[in-house]
């Protein structure tokens, strides 16, 4: 028998030790950390909320909101645990509407990184700025500038945690969970931004890495959960879906949401379940719909399901896991099986429609079916209804000799001399001007140009400005000059104070610059205006006199001896045209009304898309590297990114030319 003193006694853990431990169970990956962050920002009913993730949030995890904001007085309090602005009672859990309530995400963050909290409120003069470590605050809160709503930047995640760090996957992989459709996962991550994009239609989320130009997803606020579907799984996944919504007053409960048809099937299975606005799994419900499906799809074949379920507060227990992806409800067998009945209704409904084809046997073929499974046999399409999907099909190129395409306008967009694209730091400033600008091109954007644009095939290249694009079985001639200069004036909105750098091989003097484009036969000067010597100095000094801000907002870098050292870089392999560099650097300076901030900021935007978008005023055939560069950046970041405006329907930029069924009507007529 042991003697006592060989019986370990029983201590109290340390209170670092228990936060730690407790911060390990809520904090897994910095998609969970992210997910806390993201359901923080929507309680505080923010409208934007933009993300920001370097090396798969493991060094940087940054987001920011316009809710809100924090009051000074309760920084203090945020980071320690249990300190809620959302309950005061446990029998408040019945009745829960927000997505927090236990006080606990923020305050596990900063056992196992470093935390930075930028807020200000709407009936504030400034924003203050606090650091905090294990639940308390460094120092005091600081003021500093900063617009309504709140910053949160997590730095070096489990920086204290070796073994989580290194159990962990590359920072690809951990992005890949904040940001993919599919992480690969046999369930899906909880804390994807897509998702949330897809459920909060109406907020507008925005997700980039830091010191990267190029954006991986954007949503407009005020825009629909099937158009956000569409943003982020694709169209053709969109065109599929079944819009499901049910009610049933006896269990006080309803269910809207999109279901994939009977002619989709994937890979893998998708599911996005939302209960009570709040992003959660349910095996159970999973695997009946799964069983519905079987019925409908080929074997291996996968369903996509949105399904968003109301029902009274206190049906549904949020207070199972610590990382609240899971909950029960009553009546589940019930709701399960009426959702079932639900699906089943809609998918026979749309059954009919499926049409299957056989395949006459040559002789001696044997009848028996193949061993393994085949993919089901897709309906020859007719010559009137054939729809391009792809700009690998045949373009226009194949009807063109190559000298010709290879002759004029080779030189046209003269490579830059950049040295490489240097990443700038994504800064933590959002100005209400900018915002504004935001929302202008958000509330313009025309929805059924968005479509086409989004899901258009690349037809061919016709002349600088010019190209031919297909829409299902229409055909348009789109100006993709006036395309590329709205694309590059939004890159500038929504990359501000983040664009790449181009730094110059060569630093040429300004004024020199200057000279050249007020020669130009473009530049309107006249002997009025006084002599280009004085005006080429004027724009040397505005230029040098707002250098600053041309480099912190914009990446245009002009040194003290009034040398160009740096553009901006908008787009990957996207060089800008270097023989209108001197009318732009002439416009910046004269056609910028440097005294009204907002007004500032939309001149410098659109003077430096009108650069970027610059082509030869030519009708004649596009160089090579020109056309690579639209086939290859330009036009695959239109159809990614831009939010086109509605006037382009009326003015000829997007002009319909041909619609297949109408053109065979005129050739049977014939």
């Amino acid at each position: 028998m042991a003697s006592v003193s060989m019986v370990p006694s029983i201590r109290r853990l340390d209170e670092t030790v228990v936060n730690r431990i407790a911060a390990g169970e809520v904090v897994q990956r910095p998609a969970n950390a992210l997910k806390e962050m993201l359901e923080n920002s929507l309680d505080a009913k923010a409208t934007n909320i933009t993300v920001t993730v370097k090396d798969g949030g493991l060094k940087i995890l940054q987001i920011q909101d316009n809710g809100i904001g924090i009051r000074r007085e309760d920084l203090s309090l945020v980071c320690e645990r249990f300190t809620t602005s959302k309950l005061t009672a446990f029998e408040d859990l019945m009745q829960i509407g927000t997505y927090g309530f236990r006080g606990e995400a923020l305050a596990s963050i900063t056992h196992v990184a470093h935390l930075t909290i930028t807020t200000r409120t709407a009936d504030s003069k400034c924003a203050f700025r606090a650091r905090y470590t294990d639940g308390r605050l460094r120092e005091d809160p600081r003021p500093c500038a900063g617009n309504v709503g709140t910053q949160i930047l997590v730095e070096d995640l489990f920086f204290n945690m070796a073994a989580r760090r290194q159990a962990l996957r590359s920072p690809a992989e951990e992005f890949n969970k904040i940001s993919e459709v599919d992480s690969g996962a046999p369930r899906p991550c909880p804390a994807q931004v897509s998702r949330y994009a897809i459920h909060n239609s109406s907020v507008g989320f925005t997700l980039k890495k830091q010191g990267e130009p190029a954006v991986y997803l954007r949503t407009p606020p005020r825009s629909s959960a099937l158009d956000n579907i569409r943003t982020v799984f694709g169209a053709a996944t969109a065109k599929e879906l079944l819009q499901l919504t049910h009610e049933e007053s006896s269990l006080k409960l309803s269910v809207s949401g999109y279901i994939s048809g009977v002619n989709f099937a994937a890979k893998k299975s998708t599911m996005l379940l939302f209960i009570n606005h709040r992003l959660v799994e349910s095996t159970a419900l999973r695997k009946a719909l799964e069983q519905v499906y079987s019925s409908y799809l080929p074997r291996h074949a996968q369903p996509f399901i949105y399904l968003s379920l109301q029902m009274a507060p206190e049906m549904v227990d949020v207070n199972v896991h610590p990382t609240k992806n899971q909950v029960y409800f009553l009546h589940e067998d019930q709701i399960i099986e009426l959702i079932q009945k639900k699906v089943d209704s809609l998918l026979v409904g749309t059954s009919a429609a499926r049409t299957f084809y056989t395949q006459t046997l040559l002789p001696g073929a044997s009848s028996a079916p193949p061993a393994a499974d085949l993919p089901p046999a897709k309906a020859a399409a007719r010559p009137q209804q054939t729809v391009r999907t792809s700009h690998r099909d045949q373009k226009l190129d194949t009807f063109v000799r190559q000298a010709a395409a290879a002759g004029a306008g080779d030189g046209e967009n003269g490579a830059a001399a950049a040295a490489g694209a240097a990443p700038q730091s994504v800064r933590p400033v959002e100005l209400s001007s900018v915002l504004s600008l935001r929302e202008e091109v958000e509330r313009g954007c025309h929805s059924g140009l968005r479509r086409l644009l989004a899901e258009h095939s690349l037809v061919g290249v016709v002349t600088a400005q010019l190209s031919l694009v297909q829409h299902q079985t229409r055909l348009y001639l789109v100006n993709h000059r006036r395309l590329a200069e709205q694309l590059f004036y939004q890159i500038c909105l929504y990359q501000f104070g983040a664009l790449g750098l181009l730094q110059l091989e060569e630093s040429p003097p300004v004024r020199e610059l200057a000279l050249l484009g007020l020669e130009q036969k473009d530049a309107g000067w006249t002997e009025e205006d006084g002599p280009k010597e004085e005006l080429a100095d004027c724009v040397c000094q505005v230029l040098q006199r707002h250098a600053d801000m041309l480099d912190d907002y914009f990446s245009i870098q002009v040194d003290g001896q009034g040398r160009l050292r740096a553009l901006p870089l908008l787009l990957d392999h996207y060089e800008p045209p270097i023989a209108a560099l001197p009318g732009f650097l002439t416009r910046l300076a004269t056609e910028v009304d440097w005294e009204t901030e907002r007004q500032c900021l939309h001149d410098i935007c659109r003077e430096i898309a009108r650069f970027y978008s610059w082509t030869p005023a030519t009708d004649g055939a596009v160089g090579e590297p020109a056309r690579l560069q639209l086939e290859r950046a330009l036009l695959p970041a239109v159809k990614e990114q831009l939010l086109p405006t509605g006037r382009w329907a009326d003015d000829g930029t997007v002009l319909q030319v041909a619609d297949l069924p109408d053109l065979y009507k005129v050739f049977e007529r014939c």
